[in-house]
């Protein structure tokens, strides 16, 4: 089992940033594929930003140039840099870690392939 604790979250006004961390621990391995994820009242859970075991990184078209996700496995500790927020990016944030099949080479934007979550972290954002 890996367990996913996300911090980070709050509110800011439009314009601002915040950093949203993920402390993972149990069977957690640096070669997992890990993302975050942000659903809205009344709307899916959607990809914002996934990372693999090279680093690569795949991030959805509404937050190119504004999020950076990163991840220090020295600390087992997955990262994202929310800057230029805007109203529509208000959801909870979730962390997720797809579950070790191999060193993961994938860059995965669906929920589905994604094993462990931590509980969210809210992120609102006013105008």
């Amino acid at each position: 089992q890996v367990q996913l604790v996300e911090s980070g979250g709050g509110s800011v006004q439009a314009g601002g940033s915040l950093r949203l961390s993920c402390a993972a621990s149990g069977y957690y391995y640096s070669g997992v594929c890990m993302g975050w994820f942000r659903q809205a009242p009344g709307k899916e859970r959607e990809g914002v930003a996934v990372i693999n075991a090279d680093s690569i990184t795949r991030y959805a078209d509404s937050v190119k140039g504004r999020f950076t996700i990163a991840k220090d496995s020295a600390k087992n500790t997955l990262y994202l840099q929310m800057n230029n927020l805007k109203p529509e990016d208000t959801a909870m944030y979730y962390c997720a870690a797809r579950q070790w099949r191999g060193r993961c080479s994938g860059v995965y934007m669906t929920t589905a392939n994604y094993d462990y979550w931590g509980q969210g972290t809210q992120v609102t954002v006013s105008s």
